[in-house]
């Protein structure tokens, strides 16, 4: 009998090993060391603060499902906190990143670890330092495998390749900020564009500073593109070769061919590129997108994609990019941005609207007797320029702390005005304080931006922290209530989590309030931030058990 049984376990044991279960969920463990490091470009070494000694940082590669914990260590002299861009966080905001938002900052010396799930996500999305401007040099990409077993929804790439677009300073980038915010003054430009951290051979002292991406004929890449770049949006492209898009911001999107890509900071973007040309070296190019009167590094940076067995010999072609103020190019190129929308990735639009907001953007001159130009440059939504706490608006928020932020940022500007008519140079008495939104959980929201010509039009890339939201509609001009919303896409707009305003123009996104906590809202120029374009939902708890926020971890970083 005794045999029998044993027979019958091994049996059942050779049964259990033939059937297919489903990957558990790992846990991934990443160690970073900010520190600082002498690294040289443009024939000039100085010293820049890194992850881990590398510039750009470490790749995350995680799978949907999988929890990650990142252990960060400052060294530096600087106080530090990571932002994980695109990761919605859901009750989690302690692992969200921003400095004052959601966390004190990781002060030299100190540890603190990021605990979090990579919940209902796949794709290319990024990490950054959210203080000061040291994500200059603090950035690294995060690639998210779908789960084990499920297929992309296009075909399957020969092999992957991170691009991180980025910018360079000669100077000290904090000493190059204190410099403009001593005048009064935009600080001045970056010296370079780099792809994944070189500026290649257009720049002097380029041998060795150079990216260079061999292929095979016939084969096809997956380009996992981020813009990393503090204050330019960018155009990309491939000599010679045409992209098909698939995806951004981590969310597939219905396939579509271009010549060059359009992408805003904060935002990724994920093509397919076929190896189908003669074999040869071709440039890889990106340079700046600027519509409006403004002055910018209009530089071209370049990196090498090369056939394989080529010799290096062979002068690379260069790529037709749109003309820097080439409008029309990327107002079609935005355009042509759907979501797939199919039974496995729907796009749950919002159909009803709860909450109806509407933010105009705006710059204006402030007095600074301290300053040598006498005044100083702000920036404001609906008039009000934000003003960063010194408490942590998170913690503020769940221990109920008296005095850190006011939750009556208004839902609309205070006065009606011509926004995209003729330049105003008025101040029209912007207000600064700590004033956040509060939002009920599970409420439908839809948010109107709308630029104005308040010292003068510009794009804005505009990042939503704990969230992705629809783009249902974009114009030029002014927003008009009556009209606009009959033009809206509410079948299958983009998903996205970083979305241009344009220059002179609006744009309508609609999201849903399920995430409950403090959530950051701002302009991914860092410029612009730096200048008060920015502000923050307050999320309610909802009523269930799993609707509230997280307590927070014990190592959390005190001010």
């Amino acid at each position: 009998m005794a045999r029998v049984s044993s027979l019958f376990t091994f049996l059942f044991l050779g049964f259990l090993g033939l059937i297919s279960f489903p990957a558990e969920a790992a846990i991934k463990k990443y160690q970073f060391d900010i520190q600082v490091k002498n690294v040289s470009r443009l024939c000039h070494a100085k010293p820049i603060v890194t992850v881990n000694g590398r510039f750009p940082g470490p790749t995350i590669y995680v799978r949907e499902g999988d929890r990650v914990l990142v252990n960060v260590t400052n060294h530096a002299q600087y106080n530090m906190s990571i932002h994980w861009h695109g990761l919605k966080q859901y009750r989690n905001g302690w692992a969200d990143g921003p400095a004052y938002i959601t966390q004190c900052p990781i002060q030299t010396g100190s540890s603190y670890t990021y605990d979090f799930n990579v919940t209902g996500q796949r794709g290319t999305l990024w990490w950054h330092a959210h203080i000061l401007w040291l994500r200059a040099t603090v950035y690294g990409a995060i690639v998210i495998m779908p789960k084990q077993g499920t297929p992309f929804p296009f075909p399957q790439p020969n092999r992957e390749v991170e691009i991180l677009l980025g910018e360079w300073w000669h100077s000290d980038v904090e000493e190059v900020v204190k410099e403009g915010t001593n005048m009064g003054l935009p600080p001045n430009m970056s010296d370079a564009h780099t792809i994944n951290g070189k500026p290649g051979p257009l720049f002097p002292c380029a041998e060795k500073h150079t990216f260079v991406m061999e292929v095979e004929l016939g084969k096809t890449y997956l380009l996992r593109i981020i813009n990393s770049a503090l204050n330019d949006e960018l155009f990309f492209a491939i000599a010679g070769h045409n992209m098909t898009v698939v995806e951004v911001d981590a969310v597939y999107t219905k396939p579509f061919t271009t010549s060059a890509i359009l992408i805003a900071p904060g935002q990724t973007t994920n093509v397919l590129v076929q190896a189908n040309q003669i074999p040869g070296r071709y440039f890889i190019a990106t340079r700046p997108f600027m519509d409006a009167p403004l002055s910018i590094d209009n530089r071209t940076a370049t990196a090498i994609l090369q056939y394989k067995g080529i010799p290096n010999t062979v002068l690379p072609t260069l790529p037709q990019l749109p003309l820097s103020n080439d409008t029309e190019f990327a107002l079609g190129y935005n355009k042509k941005l759907r979501s797939l929308n199919s039974p496995k990735y729907p796009a749950n639009v919002p159909l009803k609207v709860d909450r109806n907001l509407f933010y105009t953007i705006g710059f204006g001159k402030n007095s600074c007797p301290t300053c040598i130009n006498g005044t100083k440059l702000i920036a404001s939504l609906n008039n009000i320029s934000f003003a960063m706490p010194q408490t942590a608006l998170l913690q503020a928020h769940f221990f109920n702390i008296k005095g850190v932020f006011r939750a009556d940022f208004p839902d609309k500007p205070p006065t009606p005005f011509n926004y995209t008519g003729a330049p105003l140079t008025a101040n029209l008495g912007t207000a600064t304080g700590t004033r956040v939104s509060k939002i009920a959980f599970n409420s439908t929201v839809e948010l109107v931006l709308q630029d104005t010509n308040l010292l003068t039009v510009e794009s804005h890339p505009f990042h939503l922290h704990g969230y992705n939201f629809f783009v249902v509609g974009t114009g030029i001009g002014n927003f008009d209530p009556a009209k606009d919303p009959a033009k809206y896409n509410l079948v299958d707009p983009m998903e996205r989590n970083t979305v241009g305003v344009p220059t002179g123009g609006w744009t309508a996104i609609r999201f849903k309030a399920d995430n409950p906590g403090v959530w950051f809202m701002h302009c991914h120029l860092e410029l612009h931030t730096g200048w008060g374009l920015k502000t923050a939902f307050v999320v309610e708890d909802g009523p269930g058990q799993d609707q509230s926020v997280l307590p927070p971890p014990k190592d959390l970083p005190q001010c």
